[in-house]
């Protein structure tokens, strides 16, 4: 299972997703789908686009990973979960191929997935990539429209050591004739884009090329975006109930594709995207991007864990008003440990955790290697007892912040 043991359970290899599909009927033909991939942001913009599709009126199926709670937030239609018996039915079905193919825990979930949307009948389903593009589970589907929002470092162990080979494996998800969005678009990765919709026939729409973010506020969480359209002088104001200001960038992502999708005859008005971007969370469930769950201390989570995730809390901390900073954070060996330590302030209290997964990085030795980048604080391993210990030190006015790892952000109790 990919998010316990890590690198080794990917497979560069699509054949065991088929055998299950064909095995099943080929339930993914039978919808239709956006794909949507990227370093950071793919899981923001897979909700807003659910919950824009929802509030226009389709039936939507909505797959994203990896879970915080509960593995059936995986699976969703309309925001609602998938049922438990759909679950033990689906796995007693395939149980016999199981044991012959062995695939991975991933691919049984995507098969799941697609089988559960083709039961449901869904009109649309947003899919969310696992890991990279080219070999990921899901790029079985042809969809309506791809979508990559960015590249970063991000899984290099797997994905491969430069940003053009990293776009390489995500630019594997543009297919024949279908449209592409890209959110960010720089110099590394261009070519690559470029290169790969060129041969694919597969139209290119640029997320930066037709809009921009004139100016931005928070008001009451939400975090209010004001749009400037080129050659157009009014500008549009939307209002998100993910107050991230990295949001700022997904939103544009999230209207090109909106754009595209209203060429392909998809009836999404203005008025349906406003409403959809203001409820993503109560419409989809979405969790951890910049989720505050108290005032007084102002408690935060942030499931950000790789160098522009970082990069991006930071951005916002340094906008956040408080007194003392409070760090709650846990780590899995995989990632860029020294490079996400070292754009951490100094000045902040740390508590180092680690999540209840053998993936997890033990804390002692986080502590030891954020100390060498004089990152000090002490070891609680808890992630809730980290939170119990910094409230209990912090002023109302200071900020805790839990982040590093997916599944640290997964094992904080709701306060």
């Amino acid at each position: 299972m990919y998010s316990r043991i890590g690198a080794a359970a990917f497979k560069k290899d699509l054949t065991n997703t088929i055998a299950l599909c064909e095995h099943l009927g080929n339930p993914h033909k039978n919808f239709k789908s956006i794909h949507i991939a990227g370093t950071n942001g793919k899981g923001s913009v897979s909700h807003m686009l659910a919950a824009i599709f929802q509030t226009a009126g389709y039936k939507t199926g909505l797959y994203t990973s990896p879970h915080l709670k509960d593995f059936r937030e995986r699976i969703k239609v309309n925001g609602e979960e998938i049922n438990e018996k759909f679950i033990t039915d689906f796995t007693e079905k395939i149980k016999l191929l199981i044991e012959e193919i062995e695939p991975s825990f991933f691919e049984i979930t995507v098969a799941m997935a697609f089988d559960y949307f083709d039961e449901q009948e869904v009109d649309i389903a947003v899919v969310e990539v696992g890991l990279g593009g080219r070999f990921d589970s899901t790029s079985i589907i042809t969809p309506e429209l791809s979508v990559i929002t960015n590249i970063g470092w991000d899984h290099m162990n797997i994905l491969g050591d430069s940003l053009e080979k990293i776009a390489f494996e995500k630019a594997g998800i543009i297919k024949k004739n279908v449209p592409v969005v890209i959110g960010e678009m720089i110099t590394e990765t261009k070519m690559v884009f470029e290169n790969t919709a060129s041969e694919k026939n597969a139209p290119l729409y640029l997320a930066t090329k037709e809009r921009h973010v004139a100016g931005w506020k928070w008001e009451k969480h939400e975090l209010i975006v004001e749009i400037a359209e080129k050659g157009k002088t009014d500008h549009k104001k939307y209002h998100l109930d993910l107050p991230g200001i990295y949001q700022g960038k997904n939103l544009l992502t999230v209207l090109e594709a909106c754009s595209v999708l209203k060429d392909l005859k998809y009836n999404v008005d203005e008025n349906e995207i406003r409403e959809g971007l203001k409820k993503t969370k109560k419409m989809t469930g979405l969790h951890g991007r910049w989720e505050i769950i108290h005032e007084n201390p102002m408690i935060v989570l942030d499931v950000g864990h790789n160098e522009d995730g970082i990069k991006q809390i930071i951005q916002q901390l340094e906008l956040t008003t408080h007194h003392d900073l409070h760090i709650i954070i846990g780590m899995v060996k995989d990632k860029e440990i020294d490079t996400v330590l070292s754009l951490l302030p100094h000045s902040a209290k740390y508590y180092f955790a680690q999540a209840n997964i053998p993936r997890a990085l033990p804390a002692e030795i986080l502590k030891q290697k954020a100390g060498e980048l004089n990152l000090n604080g002490t070891v609680i391993p808890d992630v809730n007892e980290a939170i119990k210990q910094a409230r209990s030190k912090a002023h109302k006015d200071d900020v805790i912040l839990v982040c590093g790892s997916v599944f640290l952000v997964g094992e904080v109790n709701s306060i």
